[in-house]
């Protein structure tokens, strides 16, 4: 391989512009050399903004160049599957964003794929990269909290997305709780078992009508016996709201919000302290560069990556999961879910 890991990215609207310019400019040993997207002319602005040699408008002309050695592929959720199977073929590395797909069976035929042509595949999942989430799950790790009893997440949207989206999105807990469930094995470190989950259409009616839900708080039980909570909401007004606690019998670990700045402003009134972050581009800046550094290393010194396309499957089926017991109004089992799949 090259000194510098060749890349070509696929999808480039925000989070493909995101990690086009983290590659090309804040990433050690990498360099985009091509950019597609199916609008041809986002990725030729793309292209132009960072110096990028090519841009096409079928993603097919990435996999087919010889000069890119990997892909990370940010189109649309349905496209992820076929594009991570098709690269796999092309002998190229994967960087995929989650969900790598929304249905178990896809997800598997990507899986066998890329095993079979012995390259690397890393899922998308930021937040482990967060300096402090990742500081957590050493905590944990390293077992200054004892054997573990509870975990809590809280995970709150400034504001809903549009309802077009949600149409095809596969439901909150597959494209929201999603996170929440990659990050509640990560910090836990242990499988999942069971999940119980409730929720309702509190933000806005018109999710419910479509059969969703934007208000929902989620139990899981762990191999292990830790019990954990999730709490989700599509709106909170105070800005976007992300938070863990791990508790254990010997101490507790908390993640907070992060924030623009430190300075806290007293007079009469009380105190006044700087909001939260707009949004998890600006949240999670730090986690993204992180995330694909570890990629680019992975890749570069032929070691294991850290996020596998086994962890992008298991929180899918963890929604799964949650939306048979948010239909059905009891805890589900992860092998009641792969049960339905094999028949």
């Amino acid at each position: 391989m090259h000194s510098e890991l060749r890349v070509g990215v696929i999808g480039t609207g925000r989070i493909g512009r995101v990690h086009a310019e983290n590659l090309q400019r804040r990433i050690q040993g990498s360099r985009v050399v091509a950019v597609a997207d199916v609008r041809k002319g986002t990725a030729e602005e793309c292209a132009a903004a960072l110096s990028i040699e090519r841009a096409h408008g079928d993603p097919q002309a990435v996999l087919d160049d010889s000069a890119v050695d990997a892909v990370v592929i940010c189109s649309s959720t349905d496209t992820h599957a076929p594009l991570i199977e098709a690269a796999a073929q092309a002998g190229k590395h994967i960087f995929c964003e989650k969900p790598i797909a929304l249905d178990l069976a896809a997800i598997d035929r990507a899986l066998e794929t890329v095993s079979r042509a012995g390259v690397k595949l890393q899922v998308g999942f930021n937040r482990r990269f967060d300096p402090g989430f990742a500081r957590a799950r050493e905590v944990v790790a390293e077992g200054t909290l004892g054997k573990v009893h509870l975990l809590r997440i809280s995970s709150r949207d400034p504001e809903p997305p549009p309802l077009e989206y949600l149409k095809v999105s596969g439901g909150i807990f597959l494209d929201m709780t999603i996170h929440d469930f990659d990050m509640a094995r990560f910090l836990v470190g242990d499988e999942v078992e069971e999940v119980f989950a409730v929720g309702a259409a509190l933000v806005d009616p018109a999710v419910g009508e479509l059969g969703d839900v934007d208000t929902t708080c989620v139990t899981l039980r762990f191999a292990g016996g830790t019990l954990g909570v999730i709490d989700n909401s599509r709106r909170a007004t105070y800005g976007y709201d992300q938070r863990a606690e791990v508790f254990g019998e010997r101490g507790m670990v908390q993640v907070g919000n992060r924030k623009p700045h430190r300075t806290v402003i007293s007079d009469r009134d009380g105190e006044l302290n700087p909001a939260n972050l707009a949004f998890f581009v600006e949240r999670y800046a730090e986690a993204f560069v992180r995330e694909l550094q570890a990629f680019v290393d992975a890749v570069r010194e032929e070691r294991d990556v850290p996020v596998t396309g086994q962890d992008g499957r298991v929180p899918v089926v963890m929604g799964y999961a949650a939306k048979r017991s948010l239909e059905l109004g009891r805890p589900v089992t992860l092998t009641e879910i792969e049960a339905g799949l094999s028949r």
